[in-house]
């Protein structure tokens, strides 16, 4: 009888932890680290992080680990569903996606290495786009002559994509079976001079 009266203060303070931890998800705009969830609901954030994971598992929206946090997220098999409503964006020109795609697979890449595998000179403009976007950002400068910039991927850009790490992103034989890549040339069939430019306001993917 003791144990009940003692566990039962314990039990109710876990249950407040759970749900200021499921309102900080709820109403961040931004994914949220577990040392951020820490320094609010104490040490045992993992363990609560995954007891809220299992819970909204099978329901529309689910709580996943994106980059370095945590977020609320629709489910993904309801994607079809919600896209329905879905605003129609503008998309990005083909020489920005291969920008992007180059990062991701070879970060940290300097834009004299992105101009080298695209074949093209790659504008600062295409790499401003990508930053407004929040999907890529300046890294350690290289320890060689001229110090170049190197550029990376940040964490909404795992966010937008739905990945968890950058591990998640396609293999090479995963965007084949997909249909994304035939047997010609993707980076390296643009050409050998030129720059963005000449691809065209209308070149997109």
């Amino acid at each position: 009888m003791i144990k009940e009266v003692t566990d039962a203060p314990e039990a109710e303070a876990r249950i407040g932890r759970l749900r200021l931890l499921e309102a900080l998800l709820f109403a961040s705009a931004d994914p949220l680290d577990e040392e951020t969830l820490a320094g609010r609901v104490g040490p045992e954030v993992g363990v609560l992080l995954e007891e809220l994971r299992a819970h909204y598992a099978p329901r529309g929206v689910n709580l996943v680990r994106t980059g370095g946090g945590w977020a609320f997220r629709t489910a993904v098999d309801l994607a079809p569903e919600l896209r329905r409503e879905e605003e129609v964006s503008r998309k990005l020109s083909r020489a920005a996606i291969e920008t992007l795609a180059i990062v991701a697979y070879h970060q940290p890449v300097t834009r004299a290495e992105i101009e080298s595998i695209r074949g093209v000179a790659t504008s600062k403009g295409t790499l401003d786009l990508l930053m407004e976007h929040g999907w890529i950002r300046p890294g350690k400068r290289r320890e060689t002559p001229g110090r170049p910039l190197t550029w990376i991927t940040t964490d909404h850009f795992l966010d937008h994509f739905g990945l968890e790490t950058l591990r998640d992103l396609p293999s090479v034989d995963d965007l084949r079976a997909a249909g994304l890549l035939d047997s010609r040339p993707v980076l390296l069939g643009l050409g050998t001079t030129g720059d963005d430019s000449a691809l065209g306001a209308d070149d997109e993917a």
